[in-house]
């Protein structure tokens, strides 16, 4: 997510769940340079996510709540409910961050609302590819 100059991130280990009774971990990451959009390389064995990197999904996306807030303010309180628009995910979502963190990294949770977009039976692992190039990580080829 673009937020003020930066791109804030998360990594989300067994992808994002478009269940609305499933929550699933997300680790955040460094914040990365706007450059680092279209970021579709390998990442040294000494970074977090070290390997292949690909653009899973790609869009646009508008805070929803808490109400009267910026995304800025949000992350910093820690939960952010937010819509997404993109290629392969869509519809609105929460992330708050939870109390546990591994060294400095911090654990956040994601969950889908319920919405027209919710899919109970969803999996990620079925749309493996890039949303910019097409490419799918070595691993899972």
């Amino acid at each position: 997510m673009e937020i003020g100059a930066v791109l804030v991130s998360w990594a989300v280990p067994k992808g994002p769940s478009k269940n609305p009774n499933v929550r699933r971990l997300a680790v955040r990451v460094p914040d990365h340079p706007i450059d680092y959009l279209l970021f579709e390389r390998a990442l040294p064995d000494s970074d977090y996510g070290a390997g292949e990197v690909i653009v899973w999904d790609f869009g646009d996306y508008e805070l929803v709540g808490p109400e009267g807030l910026d995304a800025a303010t949000a992350l910093r309180d820690g939960i952010m409910r937010f819509a997404l628009y993109g290629t392969k995910v869509r519809g609105q979502w929460a992330i708050f961050r939870t109390k546990f963190t591994e060294g400095d990294r911090q654990h956040w949770l994601l969950e889908k609302l319920r919405d027209e977009f919710a899919e109970a039976g969803y999996d990620p692992e079925d749309e493996p590819n890039s949303a910019l190039s097409g490419k799918v990580l070595r691993a899972r080829r």
